[in-house]
This record gives C-alpha cells, sequence and structure tokens, in this order.
C-alpha cells in the first residue's frame, strides 16, 4: 500500500500497523503498553498519531494502514496529547524515583523527560495502596508503581500461559491482582519473572538478596563461593554499558573476586555433572522400559508449572536437580571435606539469569547436604541449611559491581577456581533453549553406543523456534526428541503426553523465551534481537572450548572417582537427585 508519513512517500504490506509502519520509515513513536510479541492492548494512548481525514488521533499500535492513508507523528495536536496521557499517569504514580529499583531504566520516567514534564497537572484519582505484595519468594509487587499497561497480564497470559495476574475492579478501581488478591506466592505463579522483565516501570521487580549477600562477604568466619549460570557471561556486560551479547566470562570472574566473594566457581560445572546424571537416567530408563518420554528438570519455573497444571504426569521429570542445585550439594559436602571447612560456615550464593531460581533454592528438597553430615555432625533440625543460601540476578550482580565501583569493561580476563570451575562447551549451551538437549545426545550418544561422536552440533534443536524437533540414531535405536521453550509450549507438549500421542522419547523444556539467556532476572530490555545476540555469544564459547562434551570434563571425572563413585549411585541419588509433588492445594 502507498502511504504517507510526515508527507514522505512509503510503500508497506497490507496489515502493517502505522507504528510498524513508521519504524520502517526511521519514525520512532512513543510507547508504553506496546511491546513487540507482548503486548499491544492500546490502553495508554502514548502512540496516537494524526491521520488525515480521521475525526479523533488514533492509537498506532493497533490502527492498520489503507491505501493513501496521510499520517502525522509529529503535530502539535500529537504533542500535546502524548503529553497530557503521560501527566494523567503520573497523577496516580509515586514520584520517589531515586530510590526505585527501575531509577535510570523506567520508561514512565524517560517519557516524563523526554515531553518536558516538570510537575503534576492533574489530581490523584486512584486509591493509595501502601502494601506491597512481597508474599513470594522471587518477585516483589508494588501496585503504587502500576500504570495499568497490561504488559505484566499478557506475558503471563499469552506467553506462558499461566495466569497468575489479570486486571480486577472497574473505573478508578481498577488494578493488577491475582486471584483473589491473595498474593503471587499463594497462587500458581511459576516465578519465572517474565512479568517484571516487560513491566515499564517497578511495579514488578526481583526479592533482592543484595544486603544478605554483603553481610556474609563482610563476616570472617563464612567462606563465601560464588556460582555463576552460563547465561550471565552474555548478559552482565550489557548493564554495564556493553553491547548486546557481549561476552565476558573472564572479565565477569575477575569483578566477583574484586567484590569480596572467598572463591568464584561455575555453574557449568555441575551442568557437566547434570548431564552425566541425567543422560545415564535416561538410558537406564530407555533400556528397562522406564518412563517415558523423560523430560528435562533444570528449569525452576516449568518444574512448578508442572505441578500446578499437570501433576499426574510428573513421573515423566528427570529427578535430576538442577545445576544450581547440584552445585550447592556437592560444595558444601565434596568440596567442604576436601578443603576442611566446616559445611556450616559455607555460603553458596548463586548469580542466576532467573527469578525463579531463588524460589528454587528455597525448595524443602534441596537439603541434600545437611541430609548428608545430620548423622555425621550430630546436626539438629534447628541447624538445618539449605544447598544454596542466596541467588542474585543478573541485574543485582550489576548493581552490586556499580556500588563497588568497579570499571568492569576495562577489567583482565580472570580464571574460574578449581575444582568446580572446570567447565565444558557442553555445559555453556545450557543457557540455551536446546542447549541441555544437545549437551545431553553428546554424551548419551557415546554412552550409550560405545563410540566416539565426532561431529557434536546437534543444529536441528538450535534456535529459537518455539518447538523444534529431531530424530538421533544412537547406533541403530532411533529416538525422537523436542525441545520447547516458554510454557505455551511446554503446555502443547504436555496435552500430547496426556493425550498418550506424545512420539518423543526425551524432551526438554525451558520456562523463559530463549531459554535461560532470556530469564526473568537478565537486564532490561531484553527482546528477541538482544536474545538472538546472546546465543550466538554462547555457542561461539561452547565451539573454542578445548572439551565440549561433559562426560570428558576432568574435574568431573575426579569428582566421581573420589567422592560419587558412579552415575546414579548411592551418593548421587542422595545429593543430585530428587522428588517433584503436586501443588494443586499447596504453593
Amino acid at each position: 500500500m502507498k502511504i504517507t508519513i510526515n508527507n514522505q512517500p512509503l510503500e508497506v504490506n497490507a496489515g502493517t500497523t502505522i507504528l510498524e509502519a513508521c519504524e520502517s520509515a526511521d519514525f520512532n513513536i512513543p510507547t508504553l503498553c506496546y511491546l513487540k510479541d507482548v503486548s499491544n492492548n492500546a490502553s495508554c494512548g502514548v502512540c496516537v498519531v494524526e491521520v488525515k481525514g480521521a475525526k479523533s488521533l488514533l492509537r498506532s499500535c493497533i490502527t492498520k494502514v489503507s491505501e493513501g492513508m496521510e499520517i502525522t507523528t509529529n503535530s502539535a495536536r500529537v504533542q500535546d496529547a502524548r503529553k497530557t496521557n503521560v501527566e494523567l499517569l503520573l497523577a496516580n504514580h509515586p514520584d520517589n524515583c531515586l530510590i526505585c529499583d527501575r531509577n535510570l531504566n523506567c520508561e514512565l520516567q524517560k517519557l516524563t523527560y523526554v515531553f518536558g514534564i516538570s510537575g503534576r497537572r492533574f489530581v490523584r484519582t486512584r486509591k493509595q495502596y501502601l502494601d506491597k505484595d512481597e508474599s513470594s519468594l522471587s518477585l516483589v509487587r508494588d501496585p503504587e508503581k502500576c500504570i495499568l499497561c497490561g504488559r505484566c497480564v499478557a506475558v503471563c497470559s499469552e506467553v506462558q500461559t499461566v495466569k497468575a495476574i489479570d486486571f480486577t475492579g472497574r473505573g478508578i478501581k481498577s488494578k493488577i491482582s491475582t486471584f483473589l488478591d491473595q498474593g503471587l506466592g499463594l497462587v500458581a505463579c511459576t516465578n519465572c519473572g517474565q512479568c517484571a522483565l516487560v513491566c515499564p516501570t517497578g511495579a514488578i521487580t526481583e526479592k533482592s538478596s543484595i544486603s544478605e549477600v554483603w553481610k556474609a562477604i563482610h563476616n570472617p568466619e563464612k567462606v563465601v563461593l560464588v556460582q555463576t549460570a552460563p547465561a550471565i557471561r552474555v548478559g552482565i556486560g550489557e548493564t554495564m554499558g556493553m553491547p548486546s551479547g557481549s561476552l565476558v566470562t573472564g572479565k565477569m570472574v575477575a569483578g566477583l573476586r574484586r567484590l569480596g566473594f572467598s572463591k568464584v566457581f561455575d555453574t557449568n560445572f555441575a551442568a557437566d555433572l547434570t548431564i552425566i546424571e541425567e543422560g545415564n537416567e535416561l538410558i537406564k530408563r530407555i533400556k528397562t522400559g522406564g518412563t517415558l518420554p523423560m523430560i528435562t528438570s533444570c528449569s525452576p519455573g516449568w518444574i512448578k508449572f508442572i505441578e500446578h497444571f499437570y501433576p499426574k504426569s510428573l513421573s515423566h521429570l528427570s529427578t535430576c536437580k538442577s545445576p544450581q542445585q547440584m552445585f550447592g550439594a556437592v560444595a558444601k559436602t565434596y568440596y567442604a571435606e576436601k578443603t576442611g571447612i566446616d559445611p556450616r560456615n559455607i555460603v553458596v550464593v548463586s548469580i542466576m539469569p532467573c527469578t525463579a531460581k531463588k524460589y528454587e533454592a528455597k525448595r524443602p528438597e534441596m537439603d541434600g547436604a545437611f541430609e548428608y553430615w545430620k548423622d555425621k555432625l550430630n546436626l539438629k533440625e534447628n541447624e538445618s541449611f539449605f544447598d544454596v543460601d542466596y541467588v542474585l540476578t543478573t541485574r543485582e550482580l550489576s548493581r552490586m559491581f556499580k556500588e563497588t565501583g568497579i570499571d568492569f569493561a576495562h577489567l583482565h580476563e580472570e580464571n574460574f577456581d578449581s575444582p568446580l570451575g572446570e567447565s565444558t562447551g557442553a555445559a555453556v549451551i545450557f543457557g540455551a533453549t536446546g542447549g541441555v538437549m544437545e549437551a545431553a545426545l553428546r554424551t548419551a550418544y557415546e554412552v550409550f553406543t560405545g563410540k566416539t561422536l565426532y561431529s557434536v552440533d546437534f543444529k536441528a534443536v538450535r534456535g529459537m523456534e518455539g518447538i523444534k524437533e529431531a530424530e538421533v540414531d544412537l547406533d541403530g535405536t532411533k529416538i525422537k526428541v523436542a525441545v520447547a521453550h516458554t510454557l505455551k509450549n511446554a503446555r502443547i507438549i504436555m496435552d500430547e503426553i496426556e493425550a498418550g500421542t506424545s512420539p518423543y522419547t526425551f524432551i526438554e523444556v525451558m520456562t523463559c523465551p530463549g531459554g535461560c539467556l532470556g530469564g526473568g532476572g537478565q537486564p532490561i530490555p531484553t527482546n528477541a534481537f538482544i536474545r538472538q545476540k546472546r546465543a550466538e555469544s554462547i555457542y561461539f564459547e561452547d565451539a573454542n572450548k578445548g572439551i565440549r562434551k561433559s562426560h570428558e570434563n576432568p574435574e568431573i571425572l575426579t569428582l566421581y572417582t573420589d567422592f560419587l563413585k558412579e552415575p546414579l549411585g548411592e551418593k548421587s541419588h542422595q545429593l543430585l537427585h530428587t522428588h517433584y509433588y503436586s501443588k494443586n492445594n499447596t504453593f
């Protein structure tokens, strides 16, 4: 269709929105409620434009172009309307920006500056909400900062199909809330944090553990170990002013040492360990007629999803704990024995791209180290401790770096500590959707067949498609595998399983778009382009690793020789495996 934008002729495809057409012509239109691939409910009115012949201004995010349309994006009428709409939002919004988590990264704050708004023109119309919702172990909701844009509702409903939050009330009583206002921690929320990732203000944020971690670091009696997930190395650089997807593994290690952590280890070590256990579990199920398809259990948001919505299919889950939890259990047993440190004095801190990891760390099942030491140290129940003490998101780590004044971009690269810092390329790709599957296949093939796998790149399970599938030939035994990311796609997979029509033997599910690299604790913004850049960096590190198969990690081999003895053995089951439970009546 032929249209004009600000007197410039343009041709666009039928069905294109005015907003999309303007972006293609390099005219940026401000938005708040709109977010590409997530939400376009046209509630904020910030994206209005003037169209010749129209009786009123049109909302560009939902209005499709038509032949001969003449659009003006910056008329006096448009500018006045946009400014007024933002001022109306500010009337009910707190002005404590300096102490807000989203200060300097708030879309409402940015538009207030862009439109030159320097005061309140309208009186408050909405009831003041004094109480934050802190019922969740992962997230905090602050209704005072909510502008009713609906992004969180859209991502929870459309991308994740969880529907833990929604609009309630009418008119000036409208708000975003949970069922019966119970709080996120008391409803079927998976803690994925995608709501926090898309929120334009600070209405939903992660529950911070920064102060507790600083307290542990400054306690001379504590040995504070830190582990970093694979997706952190391709996310943390963005928060420190570097380009999207910057691979900063060595700088990240150096920065963590400067924060004062006793040892800097890598969750990738535990990812390799996960593959050994999970790969052997899969082979055992195939050979002994165990429950198939087997589904990965690395993603805690996915685990809580299946516990809530598909509890009768829990037997399909791998019994393996996630790499985060395996690391904590090994650190407080194997590492404690190896170094002679009292496990009660070890504090394990995880740096994760995931808000759901905060919930996972506090699950009662995650106390393998306590059970290991209970009789040996005559521990009492009140001395119980978790395998992982604190979880920080990528965003929280960046705040610690900035608080300490670390010049991150100019840090010299350093290596992880030993013996829990060695990892393979297979572990690195855990951070991308399809990565766990590919890593497992690299090991499962060689364990199952006894033959060497020379080409380790299973590219059929890579990419950002919602559901990917492949057929793998294990030396004559052919199996079908599937990879799904987002809970919407997980629901499709689970419906097939419960209908008895699933053709797969092994399935990977990741909660967030793109996998962990698109996790709810990652830098804001996170979008399709940024997720792709992060994925490219992850696969680059994998390709340049000296060892690319988990079962060839020398530190993992030593761990089995000196401590675990064998995969799926007695000690492995005690520390590295667990069971999950229906959450139909509990949260």
